[in-house]
């Protein structure tokens, strides 16, 4: 086996990802389906009804609910938030 070179990673963000910058974004996404997925289960509703609730399709509930990152920008995860009643906050940290 020949002497190949490992790259450790602080996350999975940063091993997929091009740039911290990128990385970031990605995990702030992230972050943001879960709660949204979250929200959705916990009150019980259906991909449809979550979808009016939301003011989107239920194609796109579909496509948040299965975790399909790249079809969702920061702006449109804050707004289906929102739909919900629920308020984004954004806590900055130093970079490690």
């Amino acid at each position: 086996m020949k002497n190949e070179k490992r790259h450790v990673f602080a996350n999975v963000w940063d091993a997929i990802a091009d740039s911290p910058a990128e990385a970031a974004n990605l995990e702030l996404r992230f972050a943001l389906m879960e709660e949204i997925s979250g929200t959705i289960k916990q009150r019980g509703w259906t991909q449809a009804e979550a979808a009016k609730r939301c003011g989107v399709t239920q194609p796109r509930i579909n496509d948040l609910l299965r975790g399909r990152i790249a079809r969702f920008s920061i702006d449109a995860l804050v707004n289906i938030a929102s739909a919900l009643g629920r308020r984004v906050t954004v806590k900055l940290d130093d970079a490690a």
